[in-house]
């Protein structure tokens, strides 16, 4: 039987991904409440690239200026999130593990609310400051999630989920504060906690994609680190992985993914529950190849997620967290049921 390495797994299955993320950008383009044909779409996008595009036409406008970039948005959030999800389910040996369930999203959503009431609208220190408060509500609330799970100076898995359920509970709370005080900027808050990738302009991509890519691109590294943590913690001390070191570097990471995440598009959930699991059951789970193909699966997924957000009730536009939560709670019974048995 011919046995396949992780990185023969792992290029076959990007440049699959690759491919797909190809169809999805033209296709994804075409379809709307405004109509393109997938040819027209492939062809202003191929000037496009070359920049020979006529800009007049009123395909390039919809394929170019609208579409286009909110597709992008969605490949780098769903990227972000998936990436984020399948490094702390493997950290925390814990299937239902993800942003959302630790409790680090309900921070950055509070410091992206802050962020509204203080400076409502596409004001400059509205664009450059949502994503840093962003983070910093979701790293003071991972830190705290953190602290909360220490047992003698160990992070004890099994209580940081907990943590994470109290943690959104309190954030909640906190969340509803900032709604009685927005006064009319009250609708902008509510439309953005149910996840909206028109929400924000290139402008915030531009500034926050670098920590993005950077960001998944450490949790890839970290991979085999990963593999030697799930035979448990002592194993890998003796292996020589820094355990401890390890684990608040990757909660930082993906603390950061999430954050930006959230400040780019609002509470947009499960993704980092589905995708990796899916992948997990398609190719395995080495994080070698687990993390970068979850990234851009993830990326698709959204991508498709919030096309049919756009299409399903067009010319009326359903939040893409709809879209996800429908998907994706199911998916978290089946797993809970799963894991029961």
């Amino acid at each position: 039987m011919l046995r396949i390495n992780w990185y023969q797994r792992l290029f076959w299955s990007m440049l699959l991904l690759v491919f797909l993320l190809f169809l999805s950008v033209i296709v994804c383009t075409a379809l709307g409440s405004a109509s393109v044909a997938p040819a027209a779409a492939f062809k202003v996008l191929f000037q496009w690239v070359f920049g020979t595009e006529d800009v007049q036409t009123t395909a390039a406008v919809i394929v170019t200026r609208i579409r286009l970039p909110r597709i992008v948005l969605a490949f780098f959030v769903g990227a972000a999130l998936s990436a984020a999800g399948a490094a702390l389910q493997g950290l925390l040996r814990n299937p239902l593990a993800e942003p959302y369930t630790l409790g680090v999203a309900s921070g950055a959503a509070v410091g992206t609310a802050l962020t509204l009431v203080i400076f409502p609208g596409d004001t400059f220190w509205g664009i450059l400051g949502m994503p840093l408060v962003a983070f910093l509500g979701a790293l003071l609330t991972g830190i705290f999630v953190y602290r909360l799970a220490l047992v003698e100076g160990h992070l004890a898995v099994e209580t940081l989920i907990l943590a994470g359920v109290i943690m959104n509970s309190f954030m909640s709370a906190v969340l509803s504060f900032l709604l009685t005080i927005a006064g009319e900027n009250m609708h902008q808050i509510i439309y953005w906690m149910m996840g909206n990738l028109n929400l924000r302009g290139s402008e915030y991509l531009l500034y926050t994609s670098p920590y993005l890519v950077v960001g998944v691109i450490v949790l890839c590294l970290f991979g085999k680190e990963l593999n030697i943590l799930t035979f448990g913690e002592e194993t890998a001390g003796q292996l020589g992985v820094s355990v401890e070191r390890i684990k608040k570097l990757l909660l930082f990471v993906a603390t950061l993914l999430t954050g930006v995440a959230v400040a780019l598009a609002g509470t947009i959930g499960f993704i980092g529950l589905i995708v990796p699991h899916l992948v997990r059951l398609l190719l395995g789970p080495d994080h070698r190849v687990l993390i970068p193909v979850s990234a851009v699966g993830g990326g698709v997924f959204l991508i498709w997620a919030d096309t049919l957000a756009r299409t399903l009730l067009a010319p009326v536009e359903l939040p893409v967290g709809v879209v996800t939560a429908f998907l994706g709670v199911p998916f978290f019974v089946y797993l809970l049921r799963t894991r029961k048995r």
